[in-house]
């Protein structure tokens, strides 16, 4: 190798196997492996709250599963009876399960939910999503020619269509005057159903409009009210009275009170003046006409859409208060007269 390199030629480079990258089969490229880390999951509890507070009512999730949450981004709202308390997120993660659902009562240091740690998705993974949609593609071709036979169909159908039209040819009407005896049978029976339905509608008119709405207290009122009758239990309560100026009332009385006396046979009173006006105070403010039910003293609040008014009358047996029913519907001498004739029931 020596006497070679003087004579001038260039000497043969070496053999290193470790430069050499081989690729088999030949002209295909090796795919890059994609390494995925597996996180571990944690459970968030419900945190501390007021030092008198150990419970409260889990109002709503911010979050839905499958959402990823920054650290100290608001999860859900837990809703005591002094302050609302927010749960955030106390690692960034993605939401895997709810441990807890909507109104449920949870306690402090129980299990709410469980957030499984780690980065957002990356994007590769949601195009590895759009991808996977992409492969009914071929399928879609073949129900692009479907509808072109339908058409056909449709066409084929159509043009079957004329031939039916030609028995049109009726020889039935001939045949149906010859049986008459059907329409005396068909009279008797439908004189009997309108009757049927006609009582119906007298028994349900008289009770009129009784609807309802209940609205669920929460933890914060629920927790007023029931100060506010421990209140009214245990402390003195006066009666206040207030003036008010009726002399337009009266001047009304005293101007139609022989008027409707002749038409109707009914005394127009004070008390159906007070009666409409109670009703127009209570469609202004719905809370007057509502009550609080429930078990434990009561924990909804029902709104009745009707009036019922409870009004003293004093008979011979003495002082009693009939109710009367849907007063909202009824004007100043429909009130005195449902009030005439519930005191003669008594």
């Amino acid at each position: 190798m020596a006497e070679t390199s003087a004579l001038g030629q260039k000497p043969k480079p070496s053999f290193d196997a470790s430069n050499v990258a081989f690729i088999w089969p030949p002209g295909k490229r090796q795919m890059p492996v994609i390494q995925s880390r597996s996180y571990a999951d944690k459970i968030v509890k419900v945190p501390e709250m007021a030092e008198s507070i150990s419970e409260g009512t889990l109002k709503q999730w911010s979050k839905k599963i499958g959402d990823y949450v920054e650290q100290d981004e608001e999860i859900a709202t837990i809703e005591t009876d002094k302050i609302d308390v927010a749960v955030n997120a106390p690692e960034p993660g993605t939401i895997k399960e709810f441990l807890a659902n909507e109104e449920d009562t949870v306690t402090v240091g129980q299990d709410l939910l469980k957030l499984e740690l780690g980065g957002p998705p990356k994007s590769g993974e949601k195009e590895q999503g759009n991808q996977e949609p992409k492969a009914p593609g071929p399928a879609d071709q073949p129900s692009s020619s479907d509808p072109e036979p339908k058409k056909d169909e449709g066409q084929s159908k159509q043009e079957s269509a004329p031939p039916p039209p030609t028995p049109q040819k009726k020889p039935e009407p001939p045949k149906q005057e010859s049986p008459p005896n059907p329409p005396p049978k068909e009279p008797s029976p439908k004189p009997q159903e309108p009757k049927k339905q006609e009582s119906k509608p007298k028994d349900t008119a008289p009770l009129g409009n009784r609807e309802e709405r209940r609205v669920k207290m929460n933890r914060m009122r629920l927790r007023i009210a029931e100060r506010l009758k421990q209140s009214q239990n245990t402390a003195a309560s006066l009666t206040t009275f207030n003036e008010v100026d009726m002399s337009s009332v009266m001047q009304f009385r005293k101007y139609y009170k022989d008027e409707v006396l002749k038409k109707t046979g009914v005394k127009l009173g004070f008390m159906s003046a007070f009666s409409r006006a109670c009703i127009l105070a209570m469609k202004d403010v719905p809370a007057v006409n509502a009550s609080i039910e429930g078990p434990g003293g009561g924990d909804t609040i029902v709104y009745r859409e009707y009036v019922d008014i409870s009004v003293a009358v004093a008979t011979e047996k003495g002082l009693v208060t009939p109710v009367v029913r849907n007063a909202e519907t009824m004007d100043l001498v429909g009130i005195e007269k449902g009030i005439a004739e519930l005191g003669k029931k008594v």
